[in-house]
């Protein structure tokens, strides 16, 4: 049965972070808020975590997990970026955006996309994961909690709650925040392409 936590959207209790964080440093996993909608998360080098996001979302093996990172500086570590696109990605977060990257070493092999060696990355601008992200010192390993079947992801922590009681450890509910996903902006290749337009505006990527 699944822990439920109500935190504050602008100012989440401190000890309830901490908790959350602890838990995920022993192997749960988590539903919790983002700047554009609930997704799921665990800790980097799970491989129990990720069969179970697998398993909760039924993914295949092409599907690009993402690092949700706290800052620019963190994100730096686990992907590689030239000059210009350094200054993109810059520019946009943080932010509702996903960028598709080559992986530098310090990704676990088993998240990376099987042919292209790449990750996703995003720094989300929502109070309560920047906090947990704090805590934790090193990213999220995530996916949008959007299920097999559904076109729109779960908005309402209460709903998760019901619904994955058995499937995941802990729900952090902070309110609505939206149904919306990232944009995706794939820049394996050099340049900018739009894999995903969602919450984050495209514009300044055409």
């Amino acid at each position: 049965m699944a822990k439920y936590f109500d935190v504050h959207p602008d100012n989440p209790q401190r000890r309830t972070i901490s908790n959350v964080a602890d838990s995920i440093r022993s192997g749960a996993l988590v539903a919790y808020p983002t700047d554009s909608c609930y997704a799921l998360g665990c800790q980097l080098g799970s491989r129990d975590g990720i069969n179970r996001i697998r398993s909760i979302r039924d993914l295949d093996d092409r599907h690009h997990f993402t690092l949700v990172c706290e800052n620019f500086a963190q994100l730096g570590q686990f992907v590689q970026i030239d000059n210009d696109v350094f200054r993109a990605i810059k520019a946009a977060t943080p932010g509702s955006y996903t960028f598709i990257l080559p992986a530098t070493r310090e990704v676990p092999r088993q998240l990376l996309h099987p042919k292209k060696k790449t990750v996703g990355v995003r720094i989300p601008d929502h109070a309560v994961v920047q906090a947990l992200l704090a805590e934790l010192g090193e990213p999220l390993l995530s996916s949008t909690l959007l299920l097999p079947d559904e076109a729109e992801p779960m908005t309402q922590g209460w709903e998760i709650k019901e619904r994955l009681d058995h499937m995941v450890d802990a729900v952090l509910d902070s309110g609505d925040c939206g149904t919306e996903p990232t944009t995706v902006i794939d820049f394996s290749g050099g340049e900018a392409e739009i894999v995903r337009r969602g919450a984050g505006d495209t514009s300044r990527f055409e």
